[in-house]
């Protein structure tokens, strides 16, 4: 029975690996994840790395692998996946709307560097973000800080779109934002079915971009070259 059970459970976290299902809008973490500070963490980071180097059978003792473990435990903890330290999120300062601007603000093509916590494979793209005021503004750069901090974790990309637009609506007390972002998955183009051609595009719309009209601009707005070169 247990062995059944068992063969079941790996099938279905294939079946879920293969497919990118996303299981929460929130980012999946433990209560004890922050017990231990980042130092520790990549002592034992190291360990594991080392492990898993070694069981490749590589050989650690060479001059240009003797330091991977510890550089990738670093990595991990204090760049690929700094997003997962609540210590890490920007403060997204907020103003007064004084000069009374009241059509969408859309910053395109912010660049989203994430990883698939699938496979642990880069993800690769850009992120469009739009508002619209009810009162207040956003610094420009925050909205950059808010795609990163989210992508900086192991992710997926609907919930990344999602952890976006809520982080927004919640520095700016308005339901009006929007995210779209358009991503290459190498777990896709480097790896199993191995298509180096296809991308993925999320989209998440709140308040008064759920309106046709509106969701019709934001988009057309995608659509201008913003080449300046």
């Amino acid at each position: 029975m247990f062995e059944l059970s068992s063969k079941m459970n790996d099938e279905r976290i294939e079946e879920i690996g293969e497919n990118h299902v996303g299981t929460s809008a929130k980012t999946p973490l433990r209560a004890d994840a922050f017990d231990i500070t980042d130092e520790q963490k990549i002592e034992k980071i190291q360990e594991s790395v080392k492990d898993i180097l070694t069981t490749l059978g590589m050989d650690l003792s060479d001059d240009s692998l003797q330091g991977t473990p510890k550089r990738v435990a670093k990595a991990f903890v204090n760049e690929l996946f700094m997003g997962l330290n609540p210590k890490n999120k920007p403060k997204a300062s907020t103003f007064d709307n004084n000069y009374n601007y009241g059509e969408m603000l859309v910053e395109k093509n912010i660049v989203v560097y994430s990883t698939c916590e699938h496979h642990l494979l880069p993800i690769i793209g850009r992120a469009h973000v739009a508002y619209i005021s009810d009162g207040k503004v956003i610094g420009l750069s925050k909205m950059n800080r808010i795609v990163e901090y989210f992508a900086k974790r192991p992710q997926v990309q609907e919930r990344l779109t999602m952890q976006v637009v809520q982080a927004m609506q919640e520095a700016l007390g308005t339901q009006d934002v929007a995210c779209v972002i358009d991503a290459k998955h190498l777990c896709v183009n480097s790896r199993g079915i191995k298509d180096i051609e296809s991308s993925t595009v999320t989209a998440e719309f709140g308040g008064k971009f759920k309106e046709k009209d509106r969701k019709r601009e934001f988009l057309d707005y995608l659509k201008m070259d913003t080449n300046f070169d």
